[in-house]
């Protein structure tokens, strides 16, 4: 049985993760801040598929907790076989309105602890010939959208770049970038949702089953919905001046800085 290990595991996308990779016999590493949260899914996946969870309590945004998940990649006699980077989170506010110290930790969260992660995992990997790494970005990272969209947009970087170093080497990169998505992620942070269109919400499991196929696949970057493929397209084309207005104007209404 192979082994994933997911970050955030405990809501939102992270546990969809953890429910589809259980269903199909992964044995699963939980790593998230709250270790009662993580015991209690640790034995509800365990009773409910018969695979092993091991649990890790880190937080992300310290240096401890980045090494001991690396740590943990980094174990010869225990390999992980798939990491999903799923841990982040949103400030709400706007530029200049969001502490400094919050703006820093979002970064190494989303940047730091991303790259020495997937570093720690795709090492091991590389030495055996075989490994996924899953990176979870959003479609903010392809918008002028403040520090969230900025982070964003550099987890997407990373992992092209990543993979174009690594290819041949049996070990998959791939960047996942979600629209909104019905988790805890917004109530997190204290934005409200009433204002985002019912038709901009997407389902947790139906997209990890369509982020594990474009993994598979061997594509570098998933957006998996029909609806977000279309706007990132128009985006692309969309002049700059136009699209960071209203973005701007978005992003104030529906997402993180």
């Amino acid at each position: 049985m192979t082994t994933a290990l997911i970050t955030g595991s405990t809501a939102g996308i992270g546990a969809a993760f953890a429910r589809r990779l259980a269903a199909d016999g992964h044995n699963l590493v939980l790593v998230a801040r709250d270790t009662k949260r993580l015991r209690d899914q640790a034995t509800e996946l365990h009773d409910r598929h018969g695979i092993e969870a091991e649990v890790v309590t880190a937080d992300l945004a310290t240096d401890d907790g980045i090494e001991a998940v690396a740590a943990r990649l980094g174990d010869r006699r225990n390999p992980v076989d798939l990491l999903i980077n799923n841990a982040g989170f949103g400030n709400k506010g706007r530029y200049l309105d969001v502490p400094m110290a919050d703006e820093l930790t979002m970064l190494k969260v989303h940047c730091e602890a991303v790259l020495r992660l997937t570093s720690a995992a795709a090492e091991a990997m590389r030495e055996r010939g075989r490994g996924g790494v899953v990176n979870v970005a959003s479609v903010a990272a392809f918008l002028p959208r403040g520090t969230y969209g900025a982070s964003k947009a550099w987890v997407v970087q990373f992992t092209q770049g990543a993979a174009k170093d690594l290819a041949g080497s049996g070990v998959r990169l791939m960047a996942l970038c979600p629209g909104f998505v019905r988790t805890e992620f917004h109530q997190r942070a204290g934005m409200g949702t009433d204002n985002i269109p019912d038709w901009m919400w997407l389902d947790a499991d139906k997209l990890v089953a369509a982020a594990l196929a474009d993994l598979a696949r061997g594509r570098t970057v998933s957006i998996p919905d029909p609806r977000y493929k279309a706007l990132m397209g128009l985006a692309k084309v969309a002049p700059r001046s136009l699209l960071g207005g209203i973005s701007s104007r978005t992003g104030r209404k529906y997402g993180p800085q």
